[in-house]
Formats: C-alpha cells, sequence, structure tokens
C-alpha cells in the first residue's frame, strides 16, 4: 500500500511503481524533473524507479546527469534505442521492457519537460486506489498553456476525431496502468502508432481526471506542425476501419444528395435561365466524378484495414525488444552500492 507521506518504506514488487519516460535531446528538463519527482513521490510515500527512453538522442546524457541522492526513487535507469522511432513508439518499446523485466504494481507514463507535473501523480495514485488498481487513469486536459493558434487547431481537429471516430479526445500520455493491464496492453498492435487512442480503442479499463498541464522546464520543444499533425493522424490510422466506414457513409450520402438536387433542377429547367441551368449542370457533373472516385479508394482503405485483421503483423510484446540497444544504471551508481568500492 502506498503511504500519504512520510518516510519510504522499503519497497517491494507489489507496491513498486515504475515511472516511464521517452526522452530526445531534452536531458537538461529531464535532470530538473527528476528533483521534482523525488520531492513528489517521497510526499506521497511512493517508491518509485525510473526509465528514461532514450530515443535515439543525437546528444549523449551530460556529465552530472542524475548524480544527486534521492529519496524516493529507488533507481534511475536509461534504456537506449538503437534509432529514433518517435515519442509513441519509444513508449512502446518501454512499456514491453517493463513488462518482460520489471515486476512493479504500476506504471506511470509521463513526458520528461515538465509539462506532466510531477505532483499530478498523487491525484493520478488516489483515483487509481479509489479503483482498486484495476483501471488505466489518465490525466485529461482540463486547462492548456499553448498559444492561441495552437488551443483553436486542436479543438479543430478534436470536432474532427469525434466526427470521424465517435471519440472525444480528451486524454495525453500522462497516465498510471496497472501492471495487470500491461500484460493486456503489450499484444495491441496500435501502441506502436499512438498509446491512448490504442488504449480506448483496444477497450481496456480506463478513467480519466481532469488535471491541468504545467510550463515546460527548460528548453524548447522539438515538436513542430508537421509532428504534432502527424501525431494526430496516427491516432486517426488506429480507428483506420471505422473513420473508412464512416468516410464511406457520408460519401454515399452526398452522392445521394446531388441526385436528389439534380432531379430538382432538371424538374424547374424550364423556369430557369439556359446559363444557369448549364452551369449547376457542370458543377454537378464535376462534383459527382469527384464523389464518384472518392467510394472505391474509400472502400480500398477499409478493406486493406479490415484484411489485416487476419494476420499477424507487428506484435510490440515480441518486436519491441530489437530495437532495445542497452539498458544501463544511473542511480544508484555500481560504487554507490557497494559501500563506495567499484563492484569487481
Amino acid at each position: 500500500m502506498w503511504n500519504n507521506g512520510g518516510a519510504i518504506p522499503m519497497s517491494t514488487p507489489q507496491d513498486r511503481t515504475v515511472i516511464l519516460i521517452p526522452l530526445f535531446n531534452d536531458w537538461e528538463a529531464g535532470d530538473l524533473l527528476l528533483r521534482d519527482l523525488d520531492l513528489a513521490m517521497g510526499e506521497c510515500g511512493m517508491p518509485a524507479e525510473v526509465l528514461f527512453i532514450d530515443d535515439g538522442s543525437s546528444l549523449p546524457a551530460p556529465e552530472g546527469f542524475a548524480e544527486r541522492q534521492f529519496t524516493a526513487l529507488r533507481a534511475i535507469d536509461i534504456l537506449s534505442l538503437r534509432r529514433n522511432l518517435g515519442h509513441q513508439r519509444a513508449i512502446a518499446v518501454g512499456l514491453v521492457h517493463v513488462y518482460q523485466n520489471v515486476s512493479c504494481r504500476s506504471v506511470v507514463v509521463m513526458d520528461a519537460d515538465g509539462e506532466d507535473r510531477p505532483a499530478d501523480i498523487r491525484m493520478l495514485a488516489e483515483k487509481f486506489q479509489q479503483d482498486g488498481g484495476r483501471s488505466i487513469i489518465f490525466a485529461a486536459r482540463a486547462k492548456r498553456l499553448e498559444r492561441v493558434m495552437l488551443r483553436f487547431l486542436y479543438h479543430v481537429y478534436r470536432l474532427l476525431h469525434w466526427l470521424l471516430t465517435g471519440d472525444s479526445v480528451r486524454v495525453g500520455n500522462f497516465s498510471i496502468i496497472p501492471f495487470e493491464s500491461l500484460g493486456r496492453l503489450v499484444v495491441v498492435p496500435e501502441i506502436w502508432n499512438h498509446y491512448a487512442a490504442a488504449v480506448i480503442r483496444s477497450r481496456l479499463r480506463f478513467e480519466s481526471i481532469p488535471i491541468a498541464r504545467g510550463k515546460r522546464l527548460s528548453g524548447k520543444s522539438s515538436m513542430n506542425f508537421i509532428a504534432l499533425l502527424l501525431h494526430g493522424l496516427s491516432a486517426f490510422f488506429v480507428y483506420g476501419d471505422i473513420v473508412g466506414a464512416r468516410l464511406l457513409v457520408v460519401i454515399a450520402l452526398a452522392l445521394l444528395l446531388e441526385v436528389v438536387v439534380v432531379a430538382a433542377g432538371l424538374s424547374v429547367r424550364f423556369t430557369s435561365s439556359p446559363g444557369i441551368l448549364n452551369l449547376c449542370v457542370y458543377l454537378a457533373a464535376i462534383l459527382g466524378i469527384i464523389l464518384l472516385q472518392a467510394i472505391p479508394i474509400t472502400l480500398i482503405l477499409v478493406f486493406t484495414v479490415i484484411g489485416a485483421r487476419n494476420s499477424v503483423g507487428f506484435l510490440p510484446i515480441r518486436d519491441c525488444p530489437y530495437f532495445v540497444g542497452s539498458v544501463r544504471r544511473v542511480f544508484p551508481r555500481q560504487d554507490e552500492r557497494f559501500g563506495g568500492q567499484a563492484a569487481q
């Protein structure tokens, strides 16, 4: 059981929490995050281990990274990937690694930049406890700190996502996962593209609580508009069959509406100017050609996605370990673990 504060007890696999943090060149922010994590975990009495997923960083971890005394953090490891995979795929590799190599009660997924605030882990953990440790608990973004244009585009994206998939977008990566759910999640291929969407689509039990986004601790984000666009499209890919089916229905309805409009226009052709009538006919013909071409394209999309279910493609629990280059412990250092003497 977790404490509500006070001294951190000796941890066992049954109460240990692993904090999974994907990182690309953001070492300064990651080091500052460790300080805040140690304070937050100490205040809520949660023994924790940190696993950074180094997503093929072009800059090595600087000298002095994680070189301080921690009280609540029992261990800090860096898992280095063989190549840059991107944020979501780094999370997938990390989840598989934890499932296969670390015995724990839960896994916290968060970003390294500080926008997922360590102090808010307590709220996730309390909800996790209230639910008996059976559900994945997400942070639903109650307030965003981005620029006005980014917030506007985010709301447009949410509307499109709801229209095309039927699910609203309110959650990101910041979450806590029970180890039992992790065993089911690592065989969900969609986590390779979008972790949160894969959880929702796979019908794993989950809840969400409103948590405001924090501010970046250091440096600038490497996410540009194109990267954000690709991240959003990855969520649509998880719902590929549903998106294709809804588009097919919309196109069919649009084609039917066009037929009705053309028929109505022809019925009043004698009362209309020939020039206007000819223009309407030309526009209707062009729109009809576009819609007729869109139908087979959408059908191909739907049947491609559905047909892919008949074969096992990428399987995270089987394929993710190929991308692991090395795992090294940076805290406690080896000489600290052996009473100040290097291990022989």
